[in-house]
């Protein structure tokens, strides 16, 4: 607008630096504050639940306030909140901080990447789910993820799905020597359709979310899985289409988690639960008994995050013997003068075979975190 002419409305008073107040940078201390579990996130937006096994329990919906910009707010964190925090329809809270973690898994995206990815917060166990057939089995997956479960102090579970196609025992000849306890699961057909609120039909090979048969499967033993989780926040991890959401849907009937096929020509499944969510875990008759947190399925599991150390310190036993090593000991298969290879030589012979089995599985898992197999 050349040429216009100015009056005084255009006059922006600006007071100098020596009059101006200056920004603080102390925060409020939201003495207030109250606290909640996030149960959820979607786009920016946690679902939270306050005042837990109380009365005035409820769920309400909360943001992130400006200061936590730069901190990821995960499933399973404890936070504090302040705002409307009465859970009414319309209503938004605030989460002004997030409490101190007991446990965070991490994964990064390869073993090169620099940027950790938090999966969970708080979790103290975590289950991982691997079908023993359609999809094959792959051990390597489920050495990085008991990694990544070590590093994080957090104990493990493996759930083998799908006994019914192929069998076990292979699988816990690998694990259980390294204290990962190993819980075995089968599908049950059953013709009366008793099971079609347990378990969904599409995480099955050759069914579908629209099969409308009264075929249907259930999962046995299910007791045997509660009763690994119970008391406990559990996070579950596994690929797509090994059964986990199903496993879910029959833990917690009114979880709804979405299920899905596995391809006939890839052998993989399709991923159907998109976000991470907790869910309260009922007893047999029905009360409160722990938390399960359902993950969406994962193709790789990155182990740039993990220190060496920290795996060897899982191995109480290797831990002690692995001070005697030289200094930049890798502890692989023929790393010069490894103490672990002179603990082996020198074992008894009663003791052999059992030393060998925990060198080899521990040196497996370092493998797998150094990506050396």
């Amino acid at each position: 607008m050349a040429g216009r002419v100015r009056d005084e409305s255009d006059f922006r008073d600006r007071p100098s630096k020596k009059n101006s107040r200056p920004r603080t940078k102390q925060r409020p201390e939201h003495e207030d504050a109250e606290t909640g579990l996030v149960t959820g996130v979607d786009r920016g937006r946690y679902t939270l639940l306050l005042d837990e096994d109380q009365p005035t329990e409820r769920t309400i919906l909360a943001m992130k306030a400006r200061e936590l910009t730069r901190n990821r707010v995960v499933c399973g964190d404890r936070v504090d909140i302040v705002g409307d925090t009465s859970g009414e329809d319309g209503t938004l809270a605030r989460i002004v901080r997030i409490q101190e973690r007991t446990s965070v898994l991490r994964r990064t995206a390869d073993d090169t990447d620099p940027y950790e990815r938090i999966i969970v917060a708080n979790a103290d166990q975590l289950v991982i789910v691997t079908a023993l057939a359609q999809p094959e089995p792959r051990t390597r997956m489920i050495d990085r993820c008991v990694v990544a479960a070590y590093d994080a102090g957090m104990d493990v579970l493996l759930c083998l799905t799908k006994a019914d196609l192929a069998d076990a025992t292979h699988l816990r000849e690998l694990y259980e020597p390294i204290g990962v306890k190993v819980v075995v699961t089968r599908r049950v057909h059953d013709v009366t359709g008793a099971a079609a609120g347990q378990a969904g039909h599409g995480d099955e090979p050759g069914h579908n979310s629209s099969d409308t048969s009264e075929d249907s499967w259930r999962i046995e033993p299910l007791d045997a899985v509660r009763a690994e989780l119970e008391g406990r926040t559990s996070v579950l991890v596994g690929h797509s289409g090994v059964g986990k959401s199903t496993l879910v849907n029959a833990l917690v009937p009114d979880a709804y988690r979405a299920t899905g096929v596995v391809n006939d020509v890839t052998g993989r499944g399709r991923h159907t639960s998109t976000s991470a969510v907790a869910l309260r875990l009922p007893d047999a008759d029905g009360n409160p008994a722990g938390w399960v947190i359902d993950t969406p399925g994962v193709r790789s599991f990155g182990l740039a995050h993990v220190d060496v150390e920290n795996l060897l310190k899982a191995f109480d036993d290797l831990d002690v013997v692995a001070e005697d090593c030289p200094r930049g000991c890798t502890h692989l298969d023929g790393a010069p003068d490894c103490a672990l290879d002179d603990w082996l030589e020198s074992s008894p012979e009663e003791e052999k075979a059992a030393r060998t089995a925990r060198v080899e599985s521990f040196r497996r898992l370092l493998a797998a975190r150094t990506g050396t197999v």
